[in-house]
């Protein structure tokens, strides 16, 4: 079973507490976009089996969102951060780089 750490209230449950909210960081485009990249932004996801970067949120404990980088493949959890967050913080880069080997 996959257990997370919300970075809100720092308790760590397991996925049935959670609601999953889809792939983090994704580049939403303004009113003036085209239909492709309106598109792309709402239906277009890479799902690659591997590391994602995802948003949750604590359904059942705070309410509030945040963010998880993990491998889907293994379930391995990297990190979670502040749902605020633009990019993922360096330090879970370095942690997926040191533990991938990449």
């Amino acid at each position: 079973m996959l257990s997370l750490t919300c970075p809100n209230c720092g308790l760590t449950v397991e996925e049935t507490e959670l609601a999953p909210g889809g792939e983090a960081h994704l580049k939403r485009f303004g009113p003036a976009s085209s239909d492709a990249e309106f598109e792309e932004y709402l239906f277009l996801r890479d799902n690659a089996k591997g590391v994602h970067f995802e948003r949750w949120r604590h359904a059942y404990g705070c309410g509030k969102w945040f963010l998880a980088a993990r491998d889907t493949a293994t379930l391995e959890v990297f990190g979670t951060y502040s749902a605020q967050t633009t990019e993922p913080p360096a330090e879970i880069l370095a942690r997926i780089r040191e533990r991938k080997g990449a």
